[in-house]
């Protein structure tokens, strides 16, 4: 590609969404293509977190990569059992029974129908983010080969150390994790052991970023109020892009 990184589209953190739904391998995925030209051979998935493609943060997101060059295709792999953006406050849901509805055996199947009907389109190449419940099928998706660039931010459900040994043992996409100072699901603990094993050894390349003053979700639902995270936010959105211009 032709972008360099002093041309990057910045991130929006408000504002109407651009791209399209439609039905890809019988799943709907929100699809957003930039209005330049672009490689038709290359397609950016976007693995969101619980709250699925219908979080207009989400969708942002996904135009905003499309601004920098990739297509990118969000899938519906919630199967349409999204989380409402507001069900996490109310105090009474119940995630642990929505975790069991969305194991592999419910998700993996959606992502590799998208995938099949994507490569018959003539797509050879494919990046995947994801975020939060999404870093993990990033991973699986890696483990497999299935794709040829890897970024997460602030993932859930890896087992450490096990998935990143995994990493280290079996994919060739190299990898980007956007990590930040306060983090349940991928505290600092699990952040230097990623650095660990991966730093120096991984031979396709690995790199994370740390965004200080930022929680759990800042890359796609932050506080936009709160600078440290809104720097955070659009720091995790440029090194994507960066990233993906370099290797994908």
């Amino acid at each position: 590609m032709s972008f360099c990184k002093h041309c990057i589209q910045g991130v929006r953190h408000e504002g109407e969404p651009q791209g399209k739904l439609e039905t890809i391998g019988g799943v709907p995925c929100y699809v957003a293509t930039p209005t330049v030209d672009y490689p038709k051979d290359k397609v950016v998935l976007f693995l969101p977190d619980v709250f699925g493609i219908e979080l207009i943060n989400a969708q942002l997101l996904a135009d905003d990569f499309a601004q920098n060059g990739f297509k990118v295709v969000a899938m519906d792999y919630l199967n349409s059992d999204f989380i409402p953006a507001d069900a996490m406050n109310s105090g009474t849901f119940d995630l642990m029974a929505w975790l069991a509805r969305h194991g592999a055996d419910k998700t993996r199947p959606v992502l590799d129908k998208v995938i099949a009907a994507l490569k018959e389109q003539g797509v050879t190449k494919f990046g995947a983010t994801g975020y939060c419940f999404g870093g993990r099928y990033t991973f699986d998706l890696a483990f497999d080969n299935i794709i040829q660039c890897a970024v997460v931010a602030h993932p859930s459900l890896l087992k450490v150390p096990e998935d990143l040994e995994t990493y280290l043992a079996k994919s060739k996409a190299p990898l980007l994790i956007n990590s930040c100072e306060v983090d349940q699901m991928f505290p600092k603990e699990a952040q230097e052991k990623a650095d660990e094993i991966l730093g120096a050894k991984f031979a396709p390349g690995y790199k994370r970023e740390y965004f200080a003053g930022c929680t759990h979700g800042f890359a796609v639902r932050g506080d936009m109020t709160n600078p440290l995270i809104k720097a955070g936010k659009e720091g995790a959105f440029k090194a994507t892009v960066e990233f993906f211009l370099a290797n994908l």
